[in-house]
C-alpha cells in the first residue's frame, strides 16, 4: 500500500490506545471482571468454611444485641470478665429456655400439625380444581409432586438435618459460637483495635465509624426483630385461641421463629395457620385467620416496625427479597436469617463510608460490642 506523498505516516502508540475512549472502557471492564472474579472466589471460600463463618456471624450479631447489657454492667463498675460471664450465662439461660419451650410446645403436636397442613392443602386443591374457575388438576398435582420429590431427595436431605454428621456439625458450630461470643463480649474493642492498627488518620477514623455502624445496626436489628416477633406471635396466637383453632400454641411459636425471616416468614406462618383452621374449623374461620394475619402484619409494618427498628433496617423490600434468596441459596435457613442483617450493615457502612465525623457517636462506638 502506498502512502500519498506529503502525508506523514503515524502508528498509534500503546499509550494512546489505552487512554482513548475504547481503551478506557476496556480497562474499566477488565477491572470490573477482576472484582467480580475476586468476589466469587471470596463467596466460594466463605461457603466452604461455613462451619466457621456462620458461628462467627451469629456470635457477632448476638454480641451486638447484648452490647447495652455489657455497657450497663461496666458503667456500674463491674469488671469486663465478670460482666462477660453474667451476660453470657444470662443469654444461654434465656435462649436455652426459649428453645426448650419451643421444643416442648411443638414436639408433641408436630405430627398433628403436619397432618392438618396436608389436609388443608388437599382441601385447597379440591376448591381450586372444582371451584368457579377450575384449574387443571394434573398441573397442580405435578407441581405438588415436584415439591415433595425435592423435599425427599438426597440433595434436600443432605442440606437439611440428616445424618449424624450434620448433628455433629451443629454441635460443633454451637460450641464454637459460644466460645467466639465470649471473646467478642469480653475483648470486642481490643479485637477491633487490633485490626485498625495499620491505619492512621482518616482511615482509622473510618474504621472506627464502620465498627460503630456495625454494632448499632446489628444490635438494633436483633432487638427490634425479637420485639416484633413477640408481638406477631402474641397477636396471632391470641386470635387463634379466641377462634378455637387447635394447635394455637405451636402455631404462635412458629410465627415467632419465622418472624426472623422478613416478609417471607410471616407469610408462610400465616398460610400454615389458615390451613390448620381450614381443616379444623372450616373456611369461614380460615378466612378470619387470614384477616387477623394481614391485620397483624399491617400493624407491624406501618406502626411497630418504624418505631422499633428506627434506623436499623432501611432497605427496600426488593433488596430484602434478593438478599433472602441469595442467603437461602448459599446457607439454607441459616443464610436466610443472616442475609438481611448483613445486607443492612453493608448498606449502612456504604452510607457512612465518607462521613466527615472523626469519631463514633456516644454510646455507639466499637466498645458497645464489649
Amino acid at each position: 500500500m502506498t502512502v500519498p506523498s506529503g502525508e506523514p505516516t503515524t502508528t498509534p502508540s500503546l499509550r494512546s490506545l489505552l487512554t482513548d475512549k475504547m481503551g478506557s472502557l476496556a480497562i474499566r471492564s477488565g477491572q470490573i471482571l477482576i472484582v467480580l472474579a475476586l468476589a466469587v472466589v471470596v463467596v466460594f471460600a466463605l461457603v466452604q468454611l461455613k462451619l466457621v463463618v456462620i458461628p462467627v456471624l451469629i456470635a457477632l450479631i448476638i454480641a451486638a444485641a447484648a452490647s447495652p447489657i455489657m455497657r450497663f454492667l461496666k458503667n456500674r463498675g463491674m469488671s469486663a470478665i465478670l460482666a462477660t460471664w453474667l451476660t453470657l450465662l444470662a443469654g444461654i439461660v434465656v435462649i436455652g429456655g426459649l428453645v426448650t419451650l419451643i421444643v416442648f410446645a411443638v414436639r408433641g403436636q408436630w405430627d398433628t400439625l403436619a397432618s392438618s397442613a396436608k389436609d388443608g392443602l388437599d382441601q385447597l386443591q379440591n376448591f381450586i380444581t372444582n371451584g368457579p374457575i377450575p384449574v387443571d388438576a394434573d398441573q397442580i398435582e405435578s407441581a405438588k409432586q415436584a415439591l415433595i420429590d425435592f423435599a425427599t431427595s438426597s440433595q434436600a436431605g443432605s442440606g437439611a438435618l440428616a445424618g449424624a454428621s450434620v448433628v455433629g456439625e451443629l454441635a460443633t458450630g454451637a460450641a464454637l459460637a459460644v466460645v467466639i461470643l465470649f471473646f467478642f463480649l469480653k475483648d470486642g474493642p481490643a479485637i477491633w483495635a487490633f485490626f485498625l492498627r495499620p491505619f492512621r488518620g482518616h482511615r482509622k477514623a473510618r474504621g472506627e465509624r464502620i465498627g460503630a455502624t456495625a454494632v448499632r445496626v446489628l444490635g438494633g436489628y436483633v432487638r427490634g426483630t425479637a420485639i416484633i416477633a413477640f408481638v406477631d406471635a402474641a397477636g396471632i396466637g391470641i386470635g387463634l385461641a379466641i377462634l378455637g383453632v387447635p394447635l394455637a400454641l405451636p402455631l404462635a411459636v412458629i410465627v415467632f421463629v419465622t418472624a426472623f425471616i422478613p416478609i417471607v416468614g410471616a407469610t408462610a406462618a400465616g398460610v400454615l395457620a389458615a390451613l390448620v383452621a381450614l381443616v379444623a374449623n372450616g373456611p369461614v374461620i380460615a378466612l378470619i385467620v387470614i384477616i387477623i394475619v394481614i391485620a397483624v402484619n399491617q400493624l407491624e409494618g406501618n406502626f411497630l416496625q418504624p418505631v422499633v427498628m428506627a434506623q436499623s433496617l432501611k432497605l427496600h423490600p426488593l433488596v430484602i427479597l434478593v438478599a433472602l434468596t441469595a442467603g437461602t441459596i448459599l446457607g439454607g435457613i441459616t443464610g436466610a436469617v443472616l442475609a438481611v442483617p448483613i445486607a443492612a450493615v453493608g448498606w449502612a457502612i456504604i452510607k457512612t463510608w465518607n462521613d466527615d465525623e472523626s469519631r463514633p457517636r456516644a454510646g455507639t462506638g466499637v466498645d458497645a460490642a464489649a
